[in-house]
């Protein structure tokens, strides 16, 4: 626990009402949306401004307390798990909008801003923020921001990263650095912004961002492509991208996905099919409709069963819906969810969707696989029972796997659910040695006492999986 005289320095800080110690407030922060992975903190700690979060760190670094920055507490790699104690730093109160900057299309905003509100907030404007994690009715741009967070406009617009252009953090000294800024070029120096994207708290912790606003897309249209044949669905997505067509949303579910969602949202998703294709194209009018139609063409080549265009604006958006809550709909059907992101080059999907179907038969388990087929980022999602201790052992071993297939096919272990805990035992297998060793330097250089999110995206060398040769 926290000790009196320093609990007593934090709650003069924040303030007694925002300081929480007791074991109902502690437990609430002790888990996030990754199974498996539990540890209480010793205070949660929320802070009104940045310069109470420089004066908590300050005190955290002297004292060695550890400190885990959290959101929503909704990403899937454990990465807001308090595995060593210390303070949860919340940022409940550091949730405004600060400016939307309509003439240097830009946002500005603090890290507690859940990001659906400021998705609202700047079409309000007119203005278009790609990203669009699935969670984002309740993840904060912090979290986002942290994670490296994709979503399923991806392929089209790319991720979190291609959006910050300034952030202010507070590093582990307390001393607060102001990268980047409202600028369509800046080559001043190492590029300090991108390297604090998808840090995941362990190198800085983020008070501000400003980021990068488009102008809203003129049409948009919707459509599914429907298969009996899932190898043939998966080549699609190939054919769609080597045709130089790169829609907005080129999304793969697979037939177990397809009946959890639809029992879940029940809006007249086919469940009689293998896979479908949910696609979306946006831009100009007749670029839209012109793209639509050559990718219906493409996916009938294919051996789409058939193929169904959204009839409404409102059709259109039920169907994103839909997708957007496929972790929730299969969530349902078992006690334990475990959700993934293998992911390939695009042209290697077919093969680790085959994959992924074979590893799940040799292990007798179940595997819903969905995701975001257009930048080959797949999410296979095993249904299991954490009760079950020989089936979580298969569950480790089929995974195991997966990630090593999809390095095999020139992918990685994560996509845009970021290491944590979860995946750091296999962050060697993509980085090697020589990778884990700059990036210890860098954590050494800027966390020195290792008070930031600690515990996460290095392994420690007993919990290391050496990859089967």
């Amino acid at each position: 626990m926290i000790q009196a005289d320093i609990k007593e320095k934090l709650q003069q800080i924040v303030g007694p009402e925002n300081y929480d110690d007791s074991k109902a407030g502690r437990l609430v922060y002790s888990y996030d949306a990754s199974p498996q992975f539990q540890s209480m903190p010793d205070a949660v700690v929320a802070p009104r401004n940045k310069e109470e979060v420089q004066k908590i760190v300050k005190i955290c670094n002297k004292h060695r307390i550890p400190i885990v920055p959290r959101g929503s507490g909704s990403n899937l790699c454990a990465g807001t798990c308090p595995i060593e104690g210390g303070i949860v730093l919340l940022f409940k109160h550091m949730n405004k909008i600060l400016e939307i900057d309509e003439e240097n299309l830009t946002v500005t905003v603090e890290p507690g801003v859940i990001t659906l509100d400021m998705i609202k907030a700047v079409e309000a404007k007119g203005l278009f923020y790609p990203p669009d994690p699935s969670s984002m009715k309740i993840s904060t741009i912090g979290g986002n921001i942290n994670e490296n967070s994709g979503g399923l406009r991806g392929l089209k617009y790319g991720v979190t990263r291609d959006y910050v252009l300034a952030l202010e953090a507070v590093l582990a000294s307390g001393e607060v650095i102001r990268t980047g800024g409202k600028l369509a070029k800046d080559v001043a120096g190492y590029d300090l912004t991108r390297l604090l994207v998808g840090s995941e708290g362990t190198l800085a912790v983020i008070t501000e961002a400003t980021l990068k606003l488009l102008p809203m897309p003129e049409a948009k249209k919707t459509m599914l492509a429907l298969y009996q044949d899932i190898e043939a669905c998966a080549q699609t997505v190939s054919d769609i991208i080597a045709n130089r067509i790169i829609p907005a949303t080129l999304e793969f579910l697979d037939q177990p996905t397809l009946q959890a969602v639809e029992a879940f949202a029940h809006i007249g998703l086919p469940t009689n099919v293998k896979a479908v294709l949910l696609i979306e194209q946006d831009g100009p009018q007749e670029v839209v409709e012109r793209d639509i139609e050559k990718i219906a063409e493409i996916c009938r080549k294919q051996h789409a069963v058939d193929v169904k265009v959204a009839a409404s604006p409102e059709h259109a958006e039920a169907l994103m819906t839909a997708r957007r809550s496929a972790l929730s709909a299969l969530a349902r059907l078992k006690p334990t969810t475990i959700l993934e992101d293998a992911t390939v080059p695009r042209s290697e999907v077919a093969k680790m969707v085959v994959a992924i179907n074979e590893i799940a038969e040799k292990y007798g388990l179940h595997i819903g696989t969905f995701g975001h087929a257009g930048d080959g980022n797949l999410h296979p999602t095993c249904l299991a029972d954490i009760r079950d201790q020989d089936e979580m052992e298969r569950v480790e071993k089929a995974f195991a796997e997966i990630f090593q297939k999809a390095i095999e096919l020139g992918g990685t272990i994560t996509g845009e659910h970021g290491v944590g805990m979860a995946k750091a035992p296999y962050l060697e297998w993509k980085l090697g040695k020589p990778g884990i060793s700059v990036m210890n330097a860098i954590k050494n250089a800027l966390d020195p006492n290792h008070i930031l999110n600690p515990g996460k995206v290095f392994a420690k060398e007993t919990d290391r999986v050496v990859m089967e040769k």
